[in-house]
Protein backbone atom coordinates (compact mmCIF):
# COMPACT_ATOMS: atom_id res chain seq x y z
CA UNK A 1 0.00 0.00 0.00
CA UNK A 2 0.82 3.54 -0.70
CA UNK A 3 2.51 5.51 1.83
CA UNK A 4 0.23 8.55 0.93
CA UNK A 5 -3.14 6.32 1.95
CA UNK A 6 -1.97 5.18 5.55
CA UNK A 7 -4.85 5.42 7.83
CA UNK A 8 -3.24 6.12 11.05
CA UNK A 9 0.20 7.55 12.66
CA UNK A 10 0.80 6.37 16.19
CA UNK A 11 3.02 8.89 17.44
CA UNK A 12 5.00 7.69 20.19
CA UNK A 13 8.43 9.32 21.95
CA UNK A 14 10.92 6.95 23.69
CA UNK A 15 13.78 8.62 25.99
CA UNK A 16 15.80 6.25 28.11
CA UNK A 17 12.98 3.24 27.84
CA UNK A 18 14.53 0.45 27.67
CA UNK A 19 12.61 -1.70 29.89
CA UNK A 20 9.48 -0.71 27.73
CA UNK A 21 10.00 -1.44 24.62
CA UNK A 22 9.35 -4.91 23.60
CA UNK A 23 6.45 -4.89 26.41
CA UNK A 24 4.87 -1.98 24.31
CA UNK A 25 5.06 -3.44 20.64
CA UNK A 26 4.30 -6.35 21.99
CA UNK A 27 1.00 -5.03 23.50
CA UNK A 28 0.27 -2.41 20.70
CA UNK A 29 0.89 -4.49 17.69
CA UNK A 30 -2.41 -7.11 18.18
CA UNK A 31 -4.27 -3.80 18.74
CA UNK A 32 -3.49 -2.30 15.21
CA UNK A 33 -3.62 -5.40 13.49
CA UNK A 34 -7.22 -5.96 14.57
CA UNK A 35 -8.24 -2.58 13.08
CA UNK A 36 -9.59 -2.16 9.74
CA UNK A 37 -6.89 0.54 8.99
CA UNK A 38 -3.71 0.93 7.56
CA UNK A 39 -1.05 2.41 10.29
CA UNK A 40 2.76 3.17 10.72
CA UNK A 41 4.43 3.33 13.96
CA UNK A 42 6.98 7.05 14.03
CA UNK A 43 9.12 6.31 17.21
CA UNK A 44 10.94 9.30 18.23
CA UNK A 45 14.08 8.23 20.11
CA UNK A 46 15.05 11.62 22.46
CA UNK A 47 18.73 11.41 23.07
CA UNK A 48 18.20 8.26 25.12
CA UNK A 49 21.75 7.13 26.74
CA UNK A 50 20.87 3.39 27.23
CA UNK A 51 20.29 0.88 24.14
CA UNK A 52 16.84 2.30 23.22
CA UNK A 53 17.86 3.09 20.37
CA UNK A 54 19.22 -0.56 19.59
CA UNK A 55 15.84 -2.12 20.30
CA UNK A 56 13.52 0.08 18.49
CA UNK A 57 15.92 -0.88 15.38
CA UNK A 58 15.49 -4.41 16.40
CA UNK A 59 11.91 -4.12 16.23
CA UNK A 60 11.81 -2.32 13.40
CA UNK A 61 13.73 -5.34 11.53
CA UNK A 62 10.38 -7.60 13.13
CA UNK A 63 7.70 -4.76 12.34
CA UNK A 64 8.10 -2.92 8.89
CA UNK A 65 5.82 0.02 9.84
CA UNK A 66 7.97 1.23 12.10
CA UNK A 67 9.68 4.67 11.39
CA UNK A 68 12.77 6.11 13.94
CA UNK A 69 13.35 9.19 14.52
CA UNK A 70 16.86 9.47 16.23
CA UNK A 71 17.37 13.36 17.44
CA UNK A 72 20.83 14.35 18.31
CA UNK A 73 20.21 14.99 22.33
CA UNK A 74 17.71 15.38 24.69
CA UNK A 75 15.02 18.02 23.39
CA UNK A 76 11.87 17.12 25.51
CA UNK A 77 8.80 14.80 25.16
CA UNK A 78 7.12 17.93 23.61
CA UNK A 79 9.70 18.35 20.82
CA UNK A 80 9.54 14.71 20.50
CA UNK A 81 6.05 15.24 19.87
CA UNK A 82 6.62 18.40 17.47
CA UNK A 83 8.91 15.81 15.57
CA UNK A 84 6.21 12.97 15.25
CA UNK A 85 3.57 15.53 14.10
CA UNK A 86 6.14 16.81 11.45
CA UNK A 87 6.91 13.16 9.77
CA UNK A 88 3.96 11.25 9.85
CA UNK A 89 2.03 11.10 7.07
CA UNK A 90 -1.02 9.04 8.27
CA UNK A 91 -4.85 10.62 7.65
CA UNK A 92 -4.84 10.84 11.64
CA UNK A 93 -2.84 10.40 14.52
CA UNK A 94 -2.22 9.53 18.03
CA UNK A 95 0.39 10.35 20.65
CA UNK A 96 0.70 7.61 22.86
CA UNK A 97 3.48 7.34 25.70
CA UNK A 98 5.39 4.09 25.59
CA UNK A 99 4.59 3.32 29.41
CA UNK A 100 1.27 1.60 28.48
CA UNK A 101 -0.59 3.74 31.66
CA UNK A 102 -2.90 4.61 28.31
CA UNK A 103 -4.65 1.88 27.27
CA UNK A 104 -3.82 0.85 23.68
CA UNK A 105 -7.31 -0.87 23.58
CA UNK A 106 -8.97 2.90 23.34
CA UNK A 107 -7.15 3.31 20.01
CA UNK A 108 -10.51 0.75 18.31
CA UNK A 109 -12.88 3.44 19.80
CA UNK A 110 -11.18 6.73 18.82
CA UNK A 111 -10.47 5.43 15.22
CA UNK A 112 -14.30 4.34 15.08
CA UNK A 113 -15.33 7.62 16.68
CA UNK A 114 -13.00 9.59 13.51
CA UNK A 115 -14.38 7.55 10.76
CA UNK A 116 -18.15 9.11 12.38
CA UNK A 117 -16.98 12.45 11.58
CA UNK A 118 -15.12 13.87 14.64
CA UNK A 119 -12.04 15.45 14.11
CA UNK A 120 -10.15 15.53 17.54
CA UNK A 121 -11.17 12.46 19.83
CA UNK A 122 -9.92 13.02 23.27
CA UNK A 123 -9.20 10.61 25.89
CA UNK A 124 -10.29 11.62 29.38
CA UNK A 125 -9.11 10.30 32.95
CA UNK A 126 -12.21 9.32 34.66
CA UNK A 127 -10.47 9.59 38.13
CA UNK A 128 -7.59 10.13 39.22
CA UNK A 129 -7.51 7.78 43.02
CA UNK A 130 -4.35 6.41 42.09
CA UNK A 131 -2.43 10.13 42.22
CA UNK A 132 -1.67 10.81 45.58
CA UNK A 133 -3.57 13.71 47.51
CA UNK A 134 -1.16 16.57 46.22
CA UNK A 135 -0.69 15.67 42.78
CA UNK A 136 -4.56 16.03 42.71
CA UNK A 137 -4.83 18.88 44.24
CA UNK A 138 -2.10 20.53 42.22
CA UNK A 139 -3.41 19.42 38.74
CA UNK A 140 -6.81 20.53 39.12
CA UNK A 141 -5.33 23.90 40.69
CA UNK A 142 -3.93 24.80 37.34
CA UNK A 143 -6.83 23.58 35.02
CA UNK A 144 -8.56 26.36 36.89
CA UNK A 145 -5.99 28.77 37.24
CA UNK A 146 -5.35 27.79 33.26
CA UNK A 147 -8.71 28.54 31.99
CA UNK A 148 -8.98 31.43 34.42
CA UNK A 149 -6.60 32.86 32.70
CA UNK A 150 -6.35 31.78 28.96
CA UNK A 151 -8.89 32.28 26.52
CA UNK A 152 -8.09 28.79 24.92
CA UNK A 153 -10.20 26.27 27.36
CA UNK A 154 -7.76 22.89 28.66
CA UNK A 155 -9.91 19.93 29.24
CA UNK A 156 -9.44 18.70 32.41
CA UNK A 157 -7.42 15.37 32.81
CA UNK A 158 -7.30 15.27 29.10
CA UNK A 159 -3.02 14.66 28.29
CA UNK A 160 -1.51 13.96 25.30
CA UNK A 161 -3.45 10.98 24.13
CA UNK A 162 -5.62 11.54 21.94
CA UNK A 163 -7.10 11.46 17.92
CA UNK A 164 -6.34 14.27 15.80
CA UNK A 165 -7.15 14.77 11.82
CA UNK A 166 -4.39 15.33 9.45
CA UNK A 167 -6.92 18.99 9.60
CA UNK A 168 -5.23 19.33 12.72
CA UNK A 169 -1.74 17.90 12.23
CA UNK A 170 -1.56 20.76 9.41
CA UNK A 171 -2.46 23.60 11.81
CA UNK A 172 -0.23 22.26 14.59
CA UNK A 173 2.40 22.01 12.18
CA UNK A 174 2.17 25.61 11.48
CA UNK A 175 2.76 26.63 15.29
CA UNK A 176 6.82 26.77 15.97
CA UNK A 177 7.26 28.54 19.05
CA UNK A 178 10.28 27.12 20.67
CA UNK A 179 8.70 27.27 24.22
CA UNK A 180 6.12 24.47 23.55
CA UNK A 181 3.17 23.35 25.53
CA UNK A 182 1.55 20.96 23.81
CA UNK A 183 -1.84 20.39 25.84
CA UNK A 184 -2.48 24.38 25.02
CA UNK A 185 -1.53 23.82 21.31
CA UNK A 186 -3.27 20.91 20.61
CA UNK A 187 -6.60 22.95 22.18
CA UNK A 188 -5.89 25.98 20.40
CA UNK A 189 -6.50 23.47 16.92
CA UNK A 190 -10.09 23.53 18.03
CA UNK A 191 -12.14 21.14 15.65
CA UNK A 192 -14.59 18.89 16.24
CA UNK A 193 -14.18 16.74 19.32
CA UNK A 194 -15.23 13.77 21.14
CA UNK A 195 -14.35 12.28 24.32
CA UNK A 196 -13.52 8.72 25.46
CA UNK A 197 -13.15 8.10 29.22
CA UNK A 198 -11.14 5.90 30.55
CA UNK A 199 -9.05 4.62 34.16
CA UNK A 200 -5.18 5.40 33.82
CA UNK A 201 -3.15 2.39 34.62
CA UNK A 202 0.31 2.23 36.76
CA UNK A 203 3.41 2.25 34.96
CA UNK A 204 4.39 -1.15 34.66
CA UNK A 205 8.23 -0.22 32.97
CA UNK A 206 10.61 1.97 33.10
CA UNK A 207 10.79 5.10 35.43
CA UNK A 208 8.50 8.82 35.04
CA UNK A 209 11.08 11.29 34.06
CA UNK A 210 8.83 13.99 35.38
CA UNK A 211 8.69 15.84 38.84
CA UNK A 212 7.15 18.23 40.31
CA UNK A 213 9.82 21.02 40.14
CA UNK A 214 9.23 19.48 36.00
CA UNK A 215 5.74 19.78 36.69
CA UNK A 216 5.79 23.05 38.05
CA UNK A 217 7.73 24.51 35.46
CA UNK A 218 5.63 23.10 32.98
CA UNK A 219 2.73 24.69 34.57
CA UNK A 220 4.30 27.72 34.73
CA UNK A 221 5.25 27.55 30.98
CA UNK A 222 1.37 26.68 29.90
CA UNK A 223 0.30 29.85 31.50
CA UNK A 224 2.50 31.95 30.11
CA UNK A 225 2.51 30.49 26.43
CA UNK A 226 -1.28 31.54 26.83
CA UNK A 227 -2.04 33.68 28.77
CA UNK A 228 -0.75 37.67 29.06
CA UNK A 229 -3.24 38.13 32.36
CA UNK A 230 0.11 37.73 34.68
CA UNK A 231 1.29 40.74 33.29
CA UNK A 232 -1.84 42.46 33.69
CA UNK A 233 -2.39 42.02 36.77
CA UNK A 234 0.43 44.23 37.76
CA UNK A 235 -1.06 47.26 36.53
CA UNK A 236 -3.98 46.50 39.06
CA UNK A 237 -1.93 45.17 41.76
CA UNK A 238 0.04 48.62 41.25
CA UNK A 239 -3.19 50.88 41.42
CA UNK A 240 -4.74 48.83 44.27
CA UNK A 241 -1.14 49.92 46.42
CA UNK A 242 -0.93 53.40 45.13
CA UNK A 243 -4.52 54.00 46.68
CA UNK A 244 -3.98 52.28 49.63
CA UNK A 245 -0.84 54.67 50.47
CA UNK A 246 -2.89 57.92 49.26
CA UNK A 247 -5.48 56.83 51.65
CA UNK A 248 -2.80 56.42 53.98
CA UNK A 249 -0.93 59.14 53.69
CA UNK A 250 -4.24 61.24 53.57
CA UNK A 251 -4.82 60.09 56.55
CA UNK A 252 -1.56 60.54 58.65
CA UNK A 253 -1.65 64.00 57.18
CA UNK A 254 -5.12 65.23 58.83
CA UNK A 255 -4.14 63.34 62.20
CA UNK A 256 -0.93 65.65 62.11
CA UNK A 257 -3.02 68.61 61.39
CA UNK A 258 -5.37 68.03 64.13
CA UNK A 259 -3.79 65.93 66.67
CA UNK A 260 -0.05 66.98 66.47
CA UNK A 261 3.03 65.57 65.00
CA UNK A 262 3.15 61.79 65.03
CA UNK A 263 6.10 60.07 64.20
CA UNK A 264 5.76 56.30 62.40
CA UNK A 265 6.98 53.31 63.73
CA UNK A 266 9.99 51.35 62.53
CA UNK A 267 8.20 48.03 62.53
CA UNK A 268 5.34 49.82 59.79
CA UNK A 269 7.95 51.08 58.03
CA UNK A 270 9.77 47.84 57.41
CA UNK A 271 6.77 45.89 56.86
CA UNK A 272 5.79 48.35 53.85
CA UNK A 273 9.37 48.42 52.65
CA UNK A 274 9.29 44.45 52.30
CA UNK A 275 6.03 44.34 51.18
CA UNK A 276 6.25 46.54 48.49
CA UNK A 277 9.94 45.19 47.38
CA UNK A 278 8.56 41.96 47.52
CA UNK A 279 5.94 43.02 44.55
CA UNK A 280 8.31 44.39 42.84
CA UNK A 281 10.17 41.51 42.37
CA UNK A 282 7.70 39.02 41.44
CA UNK A 283 6.28 41.50 38.99
CA UNK A 284 10.29 41.74 37.63
CA UNK A 285 10.17 37.89 37.99
CA UNK A 286 7.20 37.75 35.63
CA UNK A 287 8.05 40.22 33.49
CA UNK A 288 11.38 38.26 32.93
CA UNK A 289 9.81 34.89 31.91
CA UNK A 290 7.77 36.66 28.86
CA UNK A 291 10.79 38.66 28.31
CA UNK A 292 13.13 35.09 28.27
CA UNK A 293 10.39 33.45 26.02
CA UNK A 294 10.91 36.78 23.17
CA UNK A 295 14.65 36.29 23.80
CA UNK A 296 14.40 32.75 23.05
CA UNK A 297 11.80 32.89 19.76
CA UNK A 298 14.74 36.01 18.83
CA UNK A 299 16.91 33.18 18.24
CA UNK A 300 14.83 31.07 15.74
CA UNK A 301 17.10 28.10 16.79
CA UNK A 302 15.27 24.46 15.69
CA UNK A 303 12.77 22.72 17.71
CA UNK A 304 14.74 19.62 17.33
CA UNK A 305 17.53 18.41 15.59
CA UNK A 306 17.51 15.17 14.10
CA UNK A 307 20.49 12.79 13.56
CA UNK A 308 18.85 9.75 11.28
CA UNK A 309 15.71 9.07 10.04
CA UNK A 310 15.03 5.30 9.84
CA UNK A 311 11.98 4.49 7.49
Amino acid sequence: MSEKNIDLSLIVPFYNESDSVDVFFEKMMPVLQELDSSFEIVCINDGSSDDTLDKLIQQKKIIPQIKIIDFSRNFGKDSALTAGLDFSIGKCVIPIDCDLQDPPELIGSMVEKWKNGFEVVLAKRSCRSDDSFFKRTTAHAFYKIYNLLSDTELPENVGDFRLMDQKVVEVLKQCREKKRFMKGLFAFAGFKTAQIAYKRSDRKYGESKLNYWKLWNYALDGITSFSTFPLKIWTYVGFIITLAAFVRGSWIFLRTIFFGIDVPGYPSLMTAILFLGGTQMISLGLIGEYVGRIYMESKQRPIYVVKDFIE
